[in-house]
């Protein structure tokens, strides 16, 4: 009997890692479920027979927990915990925010990267898939803390490919566009449903986790010799960051 697959997802108690982990786990795979929300992960868990760990990426003690529960051999890490908060311009920047954005984005990024590699190495076929945004390349009005953010995980996925060129360990990231979950933009804006909803007002059809999740899978899944660099996905209805398509609306 085979060993199976495993895959760590970070960010897993909600949105598109909640998704990711249950369409790695339909694909086979034993997904630990990292997150900082126990109760949500241990649901999750059992419900797709992984393994929930408790997991504060920007935590390194909490990454080294992480990593001894995977133990010696990891085939697939997704980074997705990330996050965005606020949306003041630049001239009225709240440094905190933007600390937490690039802890969270990058920092977070790097030490479960870190912490993880030599298992992913061991596998023979390790796979490194970071979720960035179309935000890590079109900078926009109110989003300069997020663009600083998710430019940099673009570009320590960029680094990472380079210096892993002679391992066996693909690197890749996908950058989604206008995704709809229950708490992206809640959290964004501090609770404020009203503003969190007006981002999607008028879009028929806003991304999914599911979408992102089901493209997510299908990079992982590739024959070990196929790396998808980036793959920027959108909506229909958005064709480009400042560009939405908008039924009643501009």
């Amino acid at each position: 009997m085979s060993t199976p697959r495993t895959a760590v997802v970070t960010g897993a108690s909600s949105g598109i890692g909640a998704a990711t982990a249950r369409a790695l786990a339909s694909e086979g795979f034993h997904v630990f479920c990292a997150a900082r929300r126990t109760d949500r992960i241990e649901a999750l868990a059992a419900e797709i027979g992984g393994t929930a760990v408790a997991c504060d990426v920007t935590s390194e003690e909490s990454v080294a927990d992480l990593a001894a529960r995977v133990g010696e051999r990891l085939d697939v890490l997704v980074n997705n915990a990330g996050g965005a908060f606020g949306s003041s311009p630049v001239s009225e920047a709240d440094s905190d925010e933007w600390r937490r954005m690039y802890e969270v984005n990058v920092i977070g990024l790097v030490q479960v990267t870190r912490a993880l590699l030599p298992a992913l190495v061991a596998s023979g076929a390790g796979v490194i898939l970071n979720v960035g945004s179309t935000a890590g390349r079109v900078a926009y009005e109110g989003g300069g803390g997020y663009t600083a953010a998710k430019h940099g995980t673009k570009v320590v996925t960029e680094t990472l490919r380079l210096e892993l060129f002679d391992q066996p360990v693909r690197v890749c990231e996908i950058a989604p566009g206008m995704v709809k979950t229950d708490e992206f933009a809640l959290v964004r804006f501090e609770g404020d449903r009203a503003r969190a909803e007006a981002v999607y007002a008028g879009v028929a059809e806003p991304l999914t986790a599911d979408d992102v999740a089901d493209a997510i899978t299908w990079m992982v899944t590739r024959p070990p010799h196929v790396n998808i660099d980036e793959l920027v996905i959108r909506p229909r209805a958005q064709a480009a960051q400042h560009k939405v398509h908008r039924v009643g609306g501009s």
